[in-house]
């Protein structure tokens, strides 16, 4: 079994830098290229089970990929309520809270780093009883929180994963121990 974590195309807040969490915006025409490239690749894999974030971007990357027919909505794949950090750029939100990180302090009126791990925790667990191959498609900081806990990392580990839009990952095991095995890879094709 292998999980493909999908992050969702390019939209104009994932260009300004501002934390879109439950700010449902759609993909920019670069975002719906970048969905419409990686078609290419995920039509190619047997996928027993798609799960799809419910806000529009992710929704809209995985269509235009070719799986939104199949895909089933869960909520446990939105992004992180960023509460009061909503829209807001690092910089802004290190005008007032120097040092923040999501990872580690969270979001003031918005979710802790347990709450966004208990959620990434029950996906993990969703996909580990699947028989075969289990495509996600999420965004950013929910997809980078799914990676360290994937591995057994804490959820601060998430700060490791860099991860751009429009982008593949495959997530698996080395012989029993789960694994990484591609990570913010792009999409060719």
């Amino acid at each position: 079994m292998k999980l493909f974590a999908i992050r969702h195309g390019e939209t104009a807040w994932s260009l300004s830098g501002q934390h879109t969490g439950t700010t449902d915006i759609p993909l920019t025409d670069n975002g719906r290229r970048l969905a419409e490239r990686m078609r290419l690749v995920l039509t190619r894999e047997p996928f027993e089970v798609v799960l799809c974030s419910p806000m529009q971007r992710a929704r809209e990357t995985c269509r235009l990929a070719g799986l939104g027919e199949r895909a089933i909505a869960d909520p446990d794949l939105v992004e992180w309520n960023y509460g009061q950090y909503e829209g807001l750029t690092l910089e802004q939100i290190r005008k007032s809270a120097p040092g923040w990180l999501v990872f580690r302090d969270g979001c003031p009126d918005g979710e802790t780093p347990e709450q966004v791990a208990a959620r990434v925790d029950r996906v993990i667990g969703r996909a580990r009883k699947a028989d075969g191959n289990v495509a996600l498609f999420a965004h950013g900081h929910i997809l980078r929180v799914l990676a360290a806990r994937w591995i057994g990392l804490p959820t601060h580990a998430g700060e490791h994963f860099l991860l751009d839009t429009g982008t593949l990952c495959v997530l698996g095991y080395y012989r029993e121990a789960p694994a990484v095995e591609i990570w913010n890879g792009p999409f060719v094709g």
